[in-house]
């Protein structure tokens, strides 16, 4: 598999949704894009949400690029601690607040500067905000530009689970300006290389060869494959979105290595291992949980394992853990129906399925 480099120009999708639409930009210099960020802002309330380690490296370049671009915009700013830890209903009340104290109304915008946190509890606080104002997400982590940036969902962690509290919104456009991903601290960014990996094995194995063969160059920050890396997975999530926006069936295959990763997460407080890292755990787990089944093959999940521990993510459980109290934590996953567990399991690398009804004492066999 061969993808195109992008890396002069700016790569432009489109997620369709019947008659509505929004634009996704892919590209370097979009955060002094004046015109494009205008384009997306609906009237002339701004408030940018954004985290303490974000905002002093971008924060001044995007609000001057909105002041290019819109006349007499009022923009106000509000900063959160960095980590997952803070995406809570707590959170999500002082940004109601802060767009109380501007006298946001209905036509106000909120802009996502951040990675999966920011733009998880902005989009949410959009949704709730007069019952639904603009949200632009403005992705500055890999995991972000390839996934949580796209698609809609929103939410909140409570302290029993991850994303129990939210709502479908999806933004009026994402920009993604893949010059952000210079300053990414290396952890940071072989986190997001899990959801990219998540692409290749749920539903395309030419991919994850053309994974298996630039792990080197996209380690190494190379702007032509780190920007046709993500246009395909943001093109990827564009069409399941379209066919399944509310994940009614296939959207929940994107949950792939998620239920075992959110229960992970949970269990040690949302402190320890990046979503990205639980996530890549979370895959492992369900591939090898698929070959215990008998439904794919080992020789699979072997080489799935190989290629994350080449982008240096985990793919062993964290020691210390609870299996019980992991299962346990699963059973409120989302996707579950009637009480009984229903995982995203394969029939090997690029074949993902929506299994229902599994044994927990096979889960727990994998977690143990």
């Amino acid at each position: 598999m061969t993808l195109s480099p992008h890396s002069s120009s700016t790569i432009e999708l489109t997620v369709e949704l019947g008659a509505r639409r929004y634009p996704i930009a892919i590209g370097h210099g979009l955060l002094d894009d004046g015109a494009r960020l205008a384009s997306a802002i609906d009237g002339r309330h701004v408030l940018i949400v954004s985290n303490d380690v974000v905002a002093p490296l971008y924060l001044d370049r995007l609000t001057a690029a909105i002041r290019r671009g819109c006349e007499n915009v009022h923009i106000s700013q509000w900063i959160l601690a960095d980590g997952e830890a803070h995406k809570t209903l707590a959170s999500a009340a002082r940004v109601f607040d802060a767009l109380a104290a501007m006298k946001a109304n209905r036509d106000a915008t909120i802009l996502a500067l951040g990675g999966g946190v920011i733009g998880d509890l902005s989009g949410f606080a959009a949704a709730c905000w007069m019952r639904g104002i603009a949200c632009v997400q403005v992705p500055t982590t890999l995991l972000a530009m390839v996934d949580s940036s796209v698609g809609g969902k929103t939410a909140v962690d409570l302290p029993q689970g991850k994303n129990l509290v939210g709502a479908f919104h999806q933004p009026r456009a994402v920009i993604a300006d893949i010059g952000t991903l210079a300053t990414l601290p290396a952890r940071e960014l072989r986190a997001g290389f899990a959801e990219v990996v998540k692409y290749g094995a749920l539903g395309d194995a030419d991919f994850f060869a053309y994974l298996e063969r630039n792990v080197d160059a996209l380690l190494a920050r190379d702007a032509d494959v780190l920007a046709a890396t993500i246009a395909h997975c943001c093109r990827q999530k564009a069409g399941i979105v379209a066919r399944d926006e509310t994940e009614q069936g296939e959207r929940a295959l994107l949950n792939f290595g998620h239920t075992f990763g959110h229960a992970i997460e949970t269990a040690m407080g949302y402190d320890g291992l990046r979503h990205g890292e639980a996530v890549a755990v979370g895959m492992v787990l369900a591939a090898r949980l698929s070959a215990n089944l008998g439904r794919a093959p080992a020789v699979d999940a072997q080489r799935l394992s190989a290629l994350l521990d080449r982008f240096g993510l985990p793919t062993a459980m964290p020691p210390g853990l609870d299996p019980d109290q992991l299962i346990d934590l699963m059973r409120l996953d989302k996707k579950n129906l009637s009480g009984t567990l229903r995982l995203i399991l394969w029939r090997g690398i690029g074949q993902a399925d929506i299994v229902p009804g599994i044994d927990a004492r096979a889960i727990r066999a994998v977690l143990a």
